[in-house]
């Protein structure tokens, strides 16, 4: 067989992921579904069980999931050039939409006609993310210890612990307790402790901080090298960094945020741009893209060489189980919140009741959700104004 150049393949794997950035909805495990339908099951750059693997070594880096797996996936397929193209590619319709709808925003967003919309819309967002909560929580409370140390880092977010340190510390407590488990079963060795050893806790001192450009890049870019889990984990960074610590967004901005990064294609980490935007125009959301999605880059290019050795050890599971279980306490916390700021009357509270049902039971998909969402609101205010 002829060995074809690895560098043959780029353009076949940038137009891949340009397509799936600029048409994908739905989050990330609808972008994975999408992304293993394309490379495994039409195109067979590789089986079940790697791509399998590649999923389980996303899991194990911060960042977000999607992101990471289009970077490994063109990593495989066409070297070091595919990996920086498959990233940017797939990175770059969300982001270019989310500028477009942040200057409307911005422009016009006082105009009745966009609060009437956005007023909508929330309610509608409010129901995706306890539907994602749902289907993520049956897959990451595993067990008593891990639905324990979910139910800890809920009432300790509404504390006002760091959301950082909350995360380290439920990875801390599962791979403490596997690890003794794993010594009683016989399983001690001189490493079996070391994961255990040195995790950080990050806390942030709380306090409102004057806007500057190296702040946001920074706060961008911490949030990129630590978050793990879904992409929802993100907004309660974003909640817990802009809306409490420096104060630079509002509540009812940050579901603005959410909702941008809904209804636009590509990774809903592109409500960072979005948020950069509101602060500074686009010099910031370029800024603010830039510093979020950086880590990803960084971290799947150091472990593409060690992940199928790592995956195989007991403690590094402990340790993601503690992450997820952590993050969905995480979410369950900014949810509670942003539900406070968008169900302020009897029709905000039937439509995320209807969304609801709609998200469960038909498996509708979370843009045409939003768009009708939106449309209803139109319809309501102009029938009660």
């Amino acid at each position: 067989m002829k060995i074809i150049p690895k560098r043959t393949y780029l353009k076949e794997v940038a137009l891949l992921f340009l397509r799936i950035g600029a048409t994908a909805f739905g989050g990330p495990a609808a972008y994975i579904a999408i992304m293993q339908r394309e490379t495994v099951r039409k195109r067979a750059w590789l089986d079940d069980q790697n791509f399998l693997d590649i999923v389980g070594a996303t899991n194990l880096i911060p960042g977000p999931n999607a992101t990471e797996m289009a970077l490994y996936l063109g990593l495989i397929r066409a070297g070091w050039l595919g990996y920086i193209a498959s990233g940017l590619l797939f990175i770059l319709p969300g982001m270019l939409a989310t500028l477009a709808l942040s200057w409307v925003y911005v422009t016009y967003g006082s105009l009745p006609q966009i609060s009437w919309v956005l007023y909508s819309v929330k309610p509608v967002v409010i129901a995706i993310i306890i539907q994602a909560l749902w289907d993520l929580g049956r897959k990451g409370v595993k067990d008593v210890l891990t639905a324990s140390v979910g139910v800890g880092a809920i009432a300790l977010y509404f504390f006002g612990f760091n959301e950082i340190a909350l995360l380290f510390a439920g990875a801390a407590v599962v791979l403490l307790v596997r690890s003794i488990r794993h010594v009683l079963k016989g399983g001690f060795s001189a490493l079996s402790l070391s994961p255990a050893m040195g995790l950080p806790l990050p806390m942030l001192a709380a306090g409102s901080i004057p806007f500057s450009q190296a702040t946001l890049f920074f706060t961008f870019l911490k949030i990129g090298a630590v978050i793990y889990g879904s992409g929802y984990v993100l907004y309660a960074f974003f909640n817990s960094e802009f809306v409490v610590h420096l104060g630079w967004l509002t509540h009812q901005q940050l579901l603005d945020a959410i909702a941008v990064g809904q209804i636009t294609p590509g990774p809903v980490a592109s409500s960072a741009t979005f948020v950069g935007y509101l602060m500074g125009g686009w010099p910031s959301a370029l800024l603010a893209s830039l510093a979020f999605f950086l880590p990803s880059f960084f971290f799947v290019a150091l472990i593409s060489r060690v992940i199928p050795q790592l995956r195989k050890k007991w403690w590094s599971g402990a340790f993601l189980d503690g992450v997820n279980v952590a993050a969905l306490g995480l979410i369950v916390g900014v949810t509670w919140e942003l539900g406070r700021t968008a169900l302020i009357d009897w029709f905000s509270v039937v439509l995320v009741v209807v969304s609801l049902v709609l998200v469960f039971r038909f498996k509708v998909n979370s843009a045409w959700l939003i768009l009708g969402g939106g449309l209803l609101g139109v319809v309501y205010r102009l029938i009660t104004s």
